[in-house]
């Protein structure tokens, strides 16, 4: 019998596993087509450096909220040094948590879920950018090329953190986190421990080079991520928390040498944390997903030195997937209940049967987030997507072009 067909040609989802319920530590979703945390770099400036969720802001979450769906914050910066970017807001300000604060609400107020996804750039940031301070890092390797100010990184290389100064950071990371639950309304929290910064500076070996029990061995380059894990926990509860991991990231010159290996390891240190320090979800990037390379370069990238699977992952899980997979972790992280969310191009036609498979709980989009606000009704009808612009990802002029003047498909019928 031939698939139904909406009357524009697409497949409807509603009677698919991606609009069944599901519990994600303390939530309870309707739905699991989950908007991405997505740099915009559209902050209003409270002063030099300083960026705050304005009214656009407020527009822009609401337009995507829905009832019983969950979205995450683009990325935000735990303290001042954490930053790297014109236009993105923190938690460390009054003005800060009062904008969050209005964007929580109208989210709550269309029955949606929101987290706020925290981070440290490390050296993914200059100088100049952080009030002339030194920048940090596992090691003291920059990035090449220019940072978004244009200097160069490679002229103010970053300097190894301190051990004192990692307690600090994870200590500010908590304190962050109980001010976004507190003071801004959220949800819970997301630790961003992908992309290059910070916490992924301490993971990938060809960027940390530390001779100290922050480097080395895989078990002392992932302490960092997990006593900040810990101390996040602890602070607001392992039910509100969820980290971000990209195993097989190439941006911002990161390139483990072993990822299956090393991030099994993680994982499994993860799942086997006690209940109370153990996260609600892993959400992680797919293999092929890339800043610069398409997916066929990228999986030929990774298999030039990924010559073989993790150990002690059973030999059927690689059978059909090949070397570079992120379902080992997945299979990993099921057995300790913590749930497992999957981003990196996914769209209609191939987030269901990674969800039917069971190698997903939820499915992370972003850039069909972007360009289509009521994205779960168009997917659950079978309704055509708007085409997404590039060019107005990070910043445009006027602000709203290409942020929220994306139309619902009602707005469109209506034209």
């Amino acid at each position: 019998m031939p698939s139904r067909l909406s009357p524009q040609g697409f497949k409807p989802l509603a009677d698919t596993v991606l609009f069944t319920p599901v519990e994600i530590g303390a939530l309870k979703l309707q739905h699991r087509i989950i908007q991405a945390p997505l740099t915009r770099m559209r902050g209003v400036k409270e002063s030099e450096g300083v960026w705050a969720p304005g009214d656009l802001a407020v527009e822009y979450y609401s337009q995507r909220a829905n009832k019983g769906g969950l979205q995450f914050t683009e990325a935000t910066n735990i303290s001042r040094g954490a930053s790297g970017y014109p236009g993105i807001p923190g938690v460390f300000t009054t003005g800060q948590l009062a904008g969050w604060k209005r964007v929580t609400d109208a989210v709550h107020a269309k029955g949606g879920f929101i987290y706020c996804q925290l981070w440290h750039v490390g050296r993914g940031t200059v100088p100049a950018l952080i009030e002339g301070k030194e920048t940090i890092s596992s090691s003291n390797i920059p990035i090449k090329g220019p940072a978004v100010n244009g200097d160069e990184y490679s002229a103010t290389p970053p300097r190894p953190a301190t051990v004192e100064e990692i307690k600090e950071i994870t200590a500010e990371w908590a304190a962050a986190s109980k001010r976004c639950i507190e003071d801004a309304g959220f949800d819970g929290v997301e630790i961003h421990g992908a992309n290059g910064y910070l916490l992924e500076q301490f993971l990938h070996d060809n960027v940390n080079k530390r001779t100290d029990s922050y480097g080395g061995s895989i078990e002392n380059r992932c302490r960092f991520a997990l006593e900040v894990i810990k101390a996040v926990t602890c602070a607001i509860g392992a039910e509100r928390v969820g980290i971000r991991l990209s195993p097989y990231n190439y941006y911002q010159d990161t390139r483990d040498s072993n990822p299956n290996e090393h991030w099994v390891y993680l994982c499994k240190v993860i799942a086997g944390l006690p209940k109370e320090s153990r996260v609600a979800y892993v959400h992680m990037v797919e293999p092929r997903f890339d800043e610069v390379l398409d997916e066929q370069g990228k999986m030929d990238a990774l298999a030039s030195y990924s010559k073989s699977a993790a150990k002690n992952v059973e030999t059927e899980i690689t059978a059909g997937t090949g070397v570079n997979s992120l379902i080992p972790f997945q299979r990993i992280l099921v057995k300790a209940g913590v749930k497992f969310l999957a981003a990196g191009n996914f769209n209609r036609d191939n987030a269901e049967p990674k969800v039917a498979a069971g190698d997903a709980d939820a499915i992370v989009m972003g850039r069909w987030f972007i360009a289509n606000p009521d994205l779960p009704k168009r997917l659950a009808e079978g309704l055509p997507l708007n085409a997404y612009d590039r060019s107005t990802f990070y910043g445009a002029d006027p602000p709203q072009k290409g942020y929220t003047d994306y139309t619902f498909y009602e707005t469109k019928l209506a034209v």
